[in-house]
């Protein structure tokens, strides 16, 4: 039996099946030895196979905390979900992935089958460094995933946020990305949101306080996502989501809520495929008087020229540096 994975707790895993009845699964003892480094083989997004069990007295998610999908929608209910095992996953279009927040060298996969990442990001309160946008930007270029940037919060920023806020979508929208304007708070902008997330599996990330979750029930009313108050003290958003969950959109399409992510690290890419992954540093590239060139020292770089000129801006040059170097993923923390 086919089922696609709608929620990951990080040991039960929640999939409606193709005739649309939910099964809260495990994963195949045996599953996690072929081959698949990583602390969730099983993302949301993901198509699996799954092998209806027999029911047992063990509480599965479902039954502890009364969630259930019902008309396309979570919403609380009191019956305990059917379990299933998941023997197989079929192949992916593509994935985020992001260095487990351990210390092993496993990765972490936040999402499968996407159409899209919506990067939900601040000027202030708090503020969304460019170094993580532009890590982000670059992991979903590795992942082939499309990249939208919804700059949120619009109705608390000043002048000079304001002016800092037009230069950022100017920058991005130079490079080639898409960006959206909005306020959860108020609305502002929300249409056009849902025009561009219509018909679209859609991964919503961003660093913790950055109003995704008051966001998500915005879009979805049924979501009922947690949302908690900005640290006065530090200007910075607590996590509210534990766990990654798929959501269906009235207007057709859904969003993929994920954890607060904090960071994002080079993992499974190699050191000189860094600049492919930043748009306008690849085409430079091109201008450069030796093929093997790092764009940080070497005599007629065409990019360290472009720098200089500033038709590269330095924001996105220092991220990539940072990125050529990425020991250490605590480093390139969301500015606090």
């Amino acid at each position: 039996m086919k089922g696609l994975v709608v929620r990951n707790t990080g040991s039960w895993y929640t999939v409606q099946a193709d005739d649309g009845r939910l099964y809260e699964c495990k994963v195949k003892g045996n599953f996690r030895l072929k081959g698949i480094r990583s602390t969730s083989p099983v993302a949301v997004g993901d198509v699996v196979t799954i092998i209806p069990q027999p029911m047992v007295n063990a509480q599965s998610p479902s039954q502890s905390s009364g969630a259930a999908m019902v008309n396309g929608q979570w919403s609380m209910v009191n019956d305990q979900l059917p379990t299933a095992l998941i023997d197989g996953i079929e192949d992916r279009r593509n994935y985020i992935i992001r260095r487990a927040s351990n210390l092993s060298k496993q990765s972490h996969i936040i999402a499968a089958n996407v159409d899209m990442a919506a990067l939900i990001v601040t000027i202030a309160h708090p503020e969304t460094s460019t170094t993580f946008i532009d890590r982000f930007l670059a992991s979903a270029e590795a992942y082939r995933v499309p990249v939208l940037i919804i700059f949120n919060k619009t109705d608390l920023y000043g002048e000079e946020e304001k002016k800092r806020l037009e230069a950022l979508v100017a920058l991005y929208r130079s490079i080639g990305y898409l960006c959206l304007t909005c306020s959860a708070e108020n609305g502002d902008g929300i249409g056009e949101l849902q025009v561009e997330l219509q018909g679209k599996t859609t991964l919503l990330s961003g660093n913790s306080g950055v109003g995704k979750s008051t966001l998500l029930n915005l879009l979805v009313p049924e979501a009922c996502a947690r949302t908690a108050e900005i640290s006065a003290a530090h200007d910075a958003g607590m996590h509210t989501t534990t766990f990654s969950q798929m959501y269906f959109l009235p207007q057709g399409g859904a969003l993929i809520d994920t954890p607060g992510i904090k960071g994002f690290g080079t993992f499974d890419m190699e050191r000189e495929e860094v600049s492919h992954y930043f748009r306008e540093i690849f085409r430079t590239s091109d201008g450069c008087r030796f093929g093997d060139c790092t764009h940080t020292h070497e005599p007629g770089c065409a990019v360290l020229k472009a720098v200089a000129e500033g038709s590269i801006a330095e924001s996105r040059y220092l991220s990539f540096l940072s990125m050529l170097d990425d020991k250490d993923e605590d480093k390139y923390r969301g500015a606090n």
